[in-house]
């Protein structure tokens, strides 16, 4: 960004807390799907109801991570970064010290927008901090960060459950983020855009959450209320009628949320929704298979056998992904996006042929099948996103994919929980038995995830030719933390500066 303020920082101090409190930040939401059967157990709170932890935070997180990044560039972006900071914090103990389902989801809740601001604010401030190459390898470690983060999370998960109880990894995040906050305090320069207009798109973001609260709260009830119920069509009436105030908003705002100009470029748009679906199945697995593994009619997992068995997908997915830009830059990235979801696809597929007598050796295959076709599609549908702009719509661009990943994660999980626990129910009043049942609801899930994988696969003919990354070590980085922020790639029109 031109204009830009304050840039000079003690060494190393930006990358470290900015890294530092990344990592914390992926691995505390990849975590607590893990987490679920323990709190639901302590709380007496259902894991159906507490299924709202997962996309309360993911639902936050999407009206939060642009407005929060404008928030920076306005207001500064060490003070933002800082409240994002002191907001987790709080929000971990409010969860650490729950004494019920309601105040976990609240902390959840508080925690999307919490995470969603260390996100934006954290990388604009590394972006400023650094120039030229020295930029480059920053933003490429803190892409690093982010999905070593992610990956080990439900291991970490796991872990802290057996020797501290499910409230350690909460009181464990909260200290870390706690030295964050004084390491930025001390080491950290304030910096701001004052080039850009002070105008703030507040009600953009409402109108977000106001858009998709109601709709998550219809797919989420609709097993009980009924699709044609008052109250399903209530609140998809809401849902609709705010995403048309929405749209109107942001046609007139000085600068909107989401400049809907952007959704002409055929080669975004298509990106886009390839980001959203792969962020929404992966997050709707990783909480299908922390249930139905701990689940003692299943496989009967304790939290840490279930973390390490969830491995294959998450660390998989981050082992794979740094391979995969040199093979979009000599097979195209468009390929490489359609080869990756028929994978994914195949996986869910497999998944979805799931019975009662299952061991957990039948899972492995599908799962190294689901984490190699989210590495071969996740990176290049992250890096079309931001190669398909004018160098001036790159930080637009990056917005509209960041936003689409909490979407999709809080759309796909609270459709695969509703489906997993309406087909269990089903199953149950029929006369099945606790085990088929289980295995029923995850293989109806699954087959909807592998359509939504197919669905991704169309989104590599609506993709058209693109700049292409290089293959670069930073390309590399950026393909490695695609599951979980976009990262610009050698692809990426830009000046020197990242946002």
């Amino acid at each position: 960004m031109s204009g830009d303020t304050g840039m000079s920082t003690r060494a190393g101090g930006v990358l470290a807390a900015t890294c530092i409190s990344t990592l914390v930040v992926n691995a505390n939401t990849s975590a607590v799907s893990i987490l679920l059967p323990a709190i639901s157990e302590d709380t007496g709170t259902s894991v159906a109801t507490l299924q709202w932890a997962v996309t309360g935070y993911s639902l936050v997180g999407a009206a939060v991570i642009v407005t929060s990044g404008s928030l920076g560039d306005v207001f500064g972006r060490k003070r933002v970064f800082q409240l994002g900071l002191l907001l987790f914090v709080a929000s971990c103990v409010l969860i650490a010290l729950a004494q019920s389902g309601a105040m976990v989801i609240a902390g959840r809740v508080i925690q999307g927008a919490a995470g969603a601001t260390i996100l934006a604010c954290g990388l604009s401030l590394l972006s400023v901090a650094k120039k030229g190459d020295e930029q480059l390898r920053a933003v490429s470690l803190w892409g690093a960060a982010a999905a070593v983060g992610a990956a080990l999370g439900p291991l970490l998960g796991g872990v802290l459950v057996g020797i501290t109880g499910w409230q350690g990894l909460f009181w464990i995040d909260a200290v870390v983020a706690l030295l964050c906050m004084v390491l930025t305090a001390v080491t950290v320069t304030e910096s701001r855009d004052p080039t850009r207009p002070r105008t703030i798109d507040y009600a953009g973001t409402v109108l977000i959450a106001l858009t998709l609260t109601p709709l998550i709260l219809a797919v989420t009830m609709s097993g009980e209320w009924g699709w044609i119920s008052v109250g399903t069509l209530s609140c998809l009436a809401i849902a609709i009628a705010a995403g048309m105030a929405f749209v109107a908003v942001e046609r007139r705002v000085a600068v909107p949320l989401l400049d809907l100009a952007l959704l002409r470029n055929r080669v975004l748009v298509g990106s886009t929704i390839a980001i959203l679906i792969g962020a929404g199945t992966i997050n709707g697995l990783m909480y299908l298979l922390s249930l139905y593994f701990q689940d003692p009619a299943a496989l009967g997992f304790s939290p840490l056998q279930a973390g390490l068995a969830t491995l294959p997908a998450t660390v998989g997915l981050v082992v794979v992904a740094p391979m995969v830009p040199k093979l979009a830059a000599r097979f195209g990235g468009r390929q490489t996006i359609g080869v990756g979801f028929a994978v994914t696809a195949a996986g869910f597929v497999i998944v979805g042929l799931v019975d009662a007598s299952w061991q957990y050796a039948a899972f492995l295959l599908p799962l190294v099948a689901i984490a190699v076709g989210m590495g071969l599609s996740n990176g290049p549908a992250s890096s079309a996103a931001t190669a398909s702009v004018p160098e001036n719509q790159v930080g637009g661009a990056s917005g509209v994919s960041n936003m689409a990943r909490y979407v999709g994660a809080a759309v796909a999980t609270a459709l695969a929980a509703t489906i997993y626990g309406s087909v269990i129910g089903n199953q149950t009043a029929d006369g099945a038995s606790p085990s088929d049942a289980l295995a029923a609801g995850l293989a109806a899930a699954s087959w909807m995830m592998a359509i939504f994988s197919f669905l991704g696969v169309l989104m590599a003919f609506v993709i058209a030719r693109h700049r292409a990354p290089t293959g670069t070590l930073n390309d590399a980085a950026a393909s490695a933390a695609a599951h979980t922020h976009t990262l610009p790639t050698s692809a990426t029109a830009r000046s020197g500066s990242l946002s």
